[in-house]
């Protein structure tokens, strides 16, 4: 039995690990079918293997770096052949995921984005600061490497900040969500999903696609799915809105047709950045005000119990000192 246990431990981290790396690899092929050029260096607009890694990590822990490593192996493997300069963009797209699920870990996250302090969290430490770390050692590696002149070490930087962190606030939401859901919706609530799909679905790549600037028609409907099916609704509105703006962005068409490389790149980026913190934040906000009414008004229900029962112990309290007042004076009367 002992025996069988220490066989079994090893086979469930090695499946795991490569269950992680099959994950991570598959969405940096999702990732590396819109890509853009910017001095000479390919980025992606959105990097959806750094929101799977901090996802894997907040949900199975540290002990799954190994299998990140893996996957970000393949990936390069896959683009480029093995030299010391992909030795150092491995390390930094690995590292990266890494620092913040503990940077994260340190600050108290909870993976039900319930609180508005576990959206900031997520948006400064998990993102932002944390894919610092991929980004500096990826442009580093290529400026030091000779595969990038020094002049264009800033804009490939900042694509492929911008591209790692939209991966970990459009990506990492939606896989925390998904892997909490439970039960399903009552059916008044599916037919109001529905509706917001079909709207979604007809809205978003007309916006995201068309000539006059319509890509603002996404905010009433984020906020429409944040009112009402908070963190999974905003989150998935999110993430299709993105998915249209990119592929409209590389194909250079509406909003993005007159534009150069650089001025696509920060105008994409710029409104998925945007939307992804509106949605983010207000449906931590909206989460967050839910549970504090829920919790007043548990607590008004404790107290209406406790005072029912204060006020029945009362009335048996003065029911009892009335019989025996009662009984007193025909004891007087007897006599």
């Amino acid at each position: 039995m002992v025996g069988s246990q220490d066989l079994r431990k090893p086979a469930v981290v090695a499946l795991r690990t490569l269950a992680v790396a099959a994950c991570y690899y598959a969405s940096a092929r999702l990732g590396l079918l819109r890509e853009l050029v910017v001095e000479g260096a390919v980025v992606t607009p959105i990097w959806p293997p750094t929101g799977v890694a901090v996802a894997c990590l907040l949900l199975l822990g540290l002990r799954c770096w190994p299998g990140i490593a893996l996957g970000a192996f393949f990936v390069v493997l896959s683009l480029t052949s093995l030299t010391p300069s992909v030795l150092g963009i491995l390390a930094g797209n690995t590292a990266a995921p890494v620092a913040g699920y503990l940077m994260l870990r340190r600050a108290g996250f909870r993976i039900d984005l319930a609180r508005l302090r576990d959206g900031l969290a997520l948006v400064f430490l998990g993102a932002f600061t944390a894919m610092l770390i991929s980004s500096t050692t990826g442009a580093g590696t290529l400026v030091v490497t000779g595969r990038l002149e020094w002049s264009g070490f800033w804009p490939v930087w900042l694509a492929w900040w911008v591209g790692d962190a939209m991966g970990v606030l459009l990506v990492t939401p939606v896989l925390l969500l998904l892997a909490r859901v439970r039960r399903p919706l009552p059916l008044s609530r599916w037919k109001e999903a529905l509706g917001l799909t079909v709207v979604a679905c007809c809205l978003l790549p007309v916006a995201a696609r068309s000539s006059v600037s319509l890509l603002y028609l996404v905010y009433p409907l984020l906020i429409w799915t944040a009112l009402r099916f908070q963190l999974a609704g905003s989150m998935l509105c999110a993430l299709f809105a993105s998915v249209m703006a990119t592929v409209a962005a590389t194909d250079h068409v509406g909003p993005f047709e007159r534009l150069n490389r650089v001025e696509v790149m920060l105008k994409l980026q710029t409104f998925n950045g945007a939307m992804a913190l509106t949605a983010l934040i207000l449906s931590a906000v909206i989460t967050e005000q839910i549970h504090t009414r829920r919790s007043v008004e548990r607590a008004c229900q404790e107290l209406v119990e406790v005072l029912g029962h204060l006020t029945a112990g009362d009335t048996a309290d003065g029911r009892a000192r009335a019989e025996e007042g009662g009984a007193g004076r025909a004891r007087r009367q007897d006599e």
